[in-house]
């Protein structure tokens, strides 16, 4: 199966109140191009970059995550240890995916895909 997540955190810098929905609150603190700055060009890599997002009136970090090969998605009926300490949307979803479990927190599933039918 196909799974396709939005994935939630805190912002991990220190921030003032001239922040920016949408827009890095990094980025003008480094300023190269791709090719410079990861020695390769970007659409080569499988990165997952994080946007600055405003929830509940506080601007938090979203990212899509895209897995293949899935087997099965479950979502535990109680948070796991330290979740829901904070306000951020989402809650924990396990993947199963070659005989292990992976687990993403703070996440909310858009799509699951079966690639067989």
């Amino acid at each position: 199966m196909l799974v396709h997540l939005q994935q939630y955190k805190h912002e991990e810098v220190q921030f003032d109140d001239n922040r920016t929905t949408g827009r890095s609150q990094t980025e003008d603190s480094v300023d190269k191009d791709a090719q410079e700055y990861f020695g390769e060009s970007v659409e080569k890599m499988d990165v997952e970059t994080w946007e600055t997002v405003e929830y509940e009136g506080d601007p938090i970090q979203r990212r899509g995550v895209t897995l293949t090969g899935v087997t099965s998605v479950s979502v535990p009926d109680r948070p796991l240890e330290g979740e829901g300490d904070a306000p951020l949307p989402g809650t924990t979803v396990q993947v199963h995916v070659d005989g292990g479990i992976e687990s993403l927190e703070q996440a909310v599933i858009v799509e699951v895909q079966d690639a067989e039918v």
